[in-house]
């Protein structure tokens, strides 16, 4: 049974270099909002901030991973295939990008590449969904790229998401960057960024 395709970009070069600087403008402003437009309409329950990512980053040499919701079904696959170029890897640590409809049920970030000491940039970028991702009380952050502190709300996350930050951040310069991704907007929480505790 052959699968109908969503389209890609209108104008890929374009399209994919705007979300590229929006990913870049994230990065280098850690923990705060950055809008990320796309007209896309890829399968679901894959989203169009999710699909624009994937097809500004992945390719032949950067391979995919689907989170349970995603590789539930085919039609997503598919399209990230014929739109990037990418193979879509089963394990998390065989990543490039991971990307994850559902970040409450994801696997932990320590099952995804860290990189090695030398090669600290052969580690996994975590592209979540979110339905909060709004500049306000949530979690307090500082680092590189942020003046003083910066405070951003992100929701859902996992349960331990702090934790496992935390250990992430203890392994510099390895480690996972995270971006997170809302209707309309993207922020980034990069390995080198600390979320301070609560109180």
């Amino acid at each position: 049974m052959s699968i109908a395709l969503a389209p890609g970009f209108t104008e890929p070069v374009f399209d994919a270099q705007r979300v590229f600087r929006a990913l870049m403008d994230a990065t280098a402003r850690p923990a705060t909002v950055q809008p990320l437009a796309t007209d896309l309409v890829p399968p679901a329950p894959l989203t169009p901030e999710l699909a624009a990512v994937a097809l500004a980053l992945a390719d032949h040499e950067a391979p995919l991973w689907l989170d349970a919701a995603l590789a539930a079904v085919p039609a997503v696959a598919a399209y990230l295939r014929f739109h990037t170029g990418a193979r879509v890897v089963e394990t998390p640590d065989e990543a490039a990008f991971a990307l994850v409809a559902e970040p409450d049920a994801m696997p932990p970030l320590g099952a995804f590449a860290v990189g090695t000491d030398e090669y600290p940039d052969r580690s996994t970028t975590v592209v979540m969904a979110v339905r909060t991702l709004a500049a306000g009380r949530g979690l307090a952050c500082e680092g590189p790229g942020i003046l003083d502190r910066a405070d951003i709300a992100i929701a859902p996350l996992p349960g331990d998401f702090l934790a496992q930050r935390a250990a992430n951040r203890a392994l510099f310069p390895r480690g996972i960057d995270c971006l997170f991704v809302a209707p309309g907007s993207v922020a980034a929480l990069p390995r080198t960024t600390q979320i301070l505790p609560e109180g």
